[in-house]
């Protein structure tokens, strides 16, 4: 399987048929030039029953992380993350729709707690108990592959997909994580559960790391100050109603815990949702005399609401750090790491397409698939750099 992943061959069919007549193949798996190889319905059926998770194709991943890390090859203070699409093996026209449990995010827990805390700052009752479900919506289902996630992204082909979360270390490219889930689960969802795992595993000592603008939330921004780590992410241009003032026009004022709207009023703390957000809401009276008023809102009652997440501040602080020096330096670096390292498996590896059906089978390649590209990496940057050989 590693010959096939290593030179591109998607077919387990045509790998067969390479072997048989490519010598170093044979060389490799210790195959005589006189000697039959093995069928491919063998190879095929070894991998369905012999492996019925990624726990293996994990541990091979680790290990050869691990070894480049002996060879000083991943420093391991400046990580990039992103997650690129793999078409499903399956036909976008056969689906169903089912309603579907959205994945919950990582920080939930924290959450509430901190929503708890506000609503006490601001004098307010606490919300009643209530266990978090995940919102669940009515989704296309493949009926070849139900693992798969119908994907609707702007810029992006419709249909069925997996997706590659890849995190890559800023030294030498060496990949140090691949996780796979369905196209419709959103990056930052798994993000700061994948951090932890690099760290706790490879004991990374993580002090930065570059995020496109998928991973521009709050919740990531207080989760990697809370790591002590200095987020680096893209810019998100803030959603607005056509015809109707943009956020930016309210300005917020701390020193009185409100917003200023452009005709100077003063929008009051409310109160603070379940979701996170507080509310600061304007006098009505004073709204329906308003010239900007049909450019303000169209509520009924003529009063605006400005929402504002208990983790706003963490995130104004990472939209800082993209605007300083170092920070754009990061960003930037993006392009030749984990943007390269997804350019290569697509080109030489066979990763545009899901070799297999079902989750496990696509972690498993996307796990040997990631393992192929650091052996390539290692081999290269050691024998082309003789002071990286070990004594």
């Amino acid at each position: 399987m590693f010959i096939g992943y290593l030179f591109g061959i998607r077919s387990e069919r045509q790998l067969v048929r390479e072997i048989e007549v490519n010598v170093a193949y044979r060389w490799f798996l210790r195959l005589k030039l006189t000697e039959g190889v093995f069928d491919a319905s063998t190879l095929s059926q070894n991998r369905r029953r012999r492996y019925q998770d990624a726990s293996v194709a994990q541990d091979i991943f680790d290990g050869i992380v691990e070894q480049a890390m002996a060879h000083g090859l991943v420093g391991g203070t400046v990580l990039y993350t992103d997650s690129t699409h793999l078409k499903a093996n399956a036909n976008k026209n056969k689906w169903d729709r089912e309603k579907v449990a959205k994945s919950r995010s990582d920080y939930w827990q924290a959450l509430d707690l901190a929503i708890e805390e506000d609503r006490k700052a601001h004098a307010k009752k606490p919300l009643k108990a209530k266990d978090r479900h995940p919102v669940e919506k009515e989704s296309k289902i493949s009926r070849t592959d139900p693992d798969s996630g119908y994907m609707v992204r702007d810029g992006k082909p419709k249909g069925f997909f997996y997706l590659d979360h890849r995190t890559v270390d800023g030294k030498l490219g060496i990949i140090t994580d691949t996780y796979t889930t369905p196209a419709n689960v959103h990056d930052s969802i798994v993000y700061l559960g994948r951090l932890d795992r690099q760290r706790a595993r490879f004991d990374l000592p993580v002090t930065a790391v570059g995020l496109d603008a998928g991973y521009a939330t709050s919740g990531i921004a207080k989760g990697l100050e809370d790591r002590e780590v200095l987020g680096v992410t893209g810019y998100r241009r803030p959603n607005s109603r056509k015809g109707f003032l943009a956020k930016r026009h309210y300005q917020y004022e701390e020193e009185v815990d409100g917003y200023r709207c452009p005709e100077g009023q003063l929008l009051s703390y409310a109160t603070t949702d379940r979701n996170g957000y507080r509310h600061y809401r304007s006098d009505p009276q004073k709204c329906r005399g308003c010239p900007m008023l049909a450019s303000c809102t169209s509520n009924a009652k003529a009063q605006k609401t400005v929402t504002r997440h208990v983790w706003q501040d963490a995130r104004d602080r990472a939209d800082h750090y993209r605007l300083t020096d170092w920070g754009k330096a990061i960003y930037k670096r993006r392009q030749e790491t984990v943007e390269r390292s997804f350019a290569d498996a697509k080109q030489l590896h066979g990763h545009r397409y899901a070799r297999f059906r079902g989750l496990t089978a696509v972690k498993v390649q996307c796990l040997l698939a990631a393992t192929a590209q650091n052996i390539k990496k290692i081999a290269l940057t050691m024998t082309t750099n003789a002071n990286l050989l070990p004594s």
